[in-house]
């Protein structure tokens, strides 16, 4: 039933305004619904779609909230530093980043950062 519908993810702030200013000017997104005041809808890549919306609970999650498959990978994370982006660095068994950037045995390769409210995002390129 849901496997050839499309997807989208649900993100937690504890402050939207905060919030609109990095995905503006850290991602260069612009809300689909600009004059909301408790929820931002935003529309990326193949008509995908992921929400913002107002609440306390805002950073609590400890692992992934929503990716972007990009086909460079090195470069996404150059263009997202220019605009201050700060990525992670991680070294748990089975994965290490090298300068933010992990790759995996079957080369694939991914890099994580998280967003003003807590939120952790990442940049991933398949093999």
């Amino acid at each position: 039933m849901l496997k050839d519908q499309q997807v989208g993810a649900v993100l937690p702030a504890a402050d939207i305004a905060r919030a609109r200013g990095f995905y503006r000017d850290k991602l260069g997104l612009e809300p689909d619904n600009p004059d909301a005041e408790d929820n931002l809808q935003y529309t990326c890549g193949g008509g995908t779609r992921f929400l913002l919306y107002q609440t306390p609970n805002a950073g609590t999650a400890k692992n992934t909230q929503i990716g972007w498959m990009v086909d460079d990978l090195p470069a996404a994370v150059a263009e997202l530093r220019a605009n201050g982006i700060v990525f992670e660095e991680y070294d748990f068994p089975g994965l290490k980043t090298e300068d933010g950037i992990a790759t995996t045995p079957d080369g694939s390769s991914a890099a994580w950062f998280l967003d003003t409210e807590g939120n952790i995002l990442s940049l991933n390129h398949m093999a």
